[in-house]
């Protein structure tokens, strides 16, 4: 599982990485939002209810 993320719609506030229970979302070089480890992902969808912007569509099920 991990998030999906729109790179597009990010504006890099960091919100999702401070909801993330699991800690495997980080902010990139480029101020963007990342999945870091999705192997840890949990699917609790804490990161897209926290995104302001609705940047985070999904959580993809590998």
């Amino acid at each position: 599982m991990h998030p999906v993320i729109n790179t597009d719609d990010c504006i890099g506030c960091g919100v999702c990485v401070d909801e993330c229970p699991m800690e495997i979302l980080e902010l990139n070089d480029d101020g963007v939002c990342a999945v870091a480890d999705a192997d840890s992902c949990i699917g609790c969808g804490a990161c897209m209810e926290s995104c302001p912007n609705g940047a985070i569509t999904d959580i993809a099920d590998d």
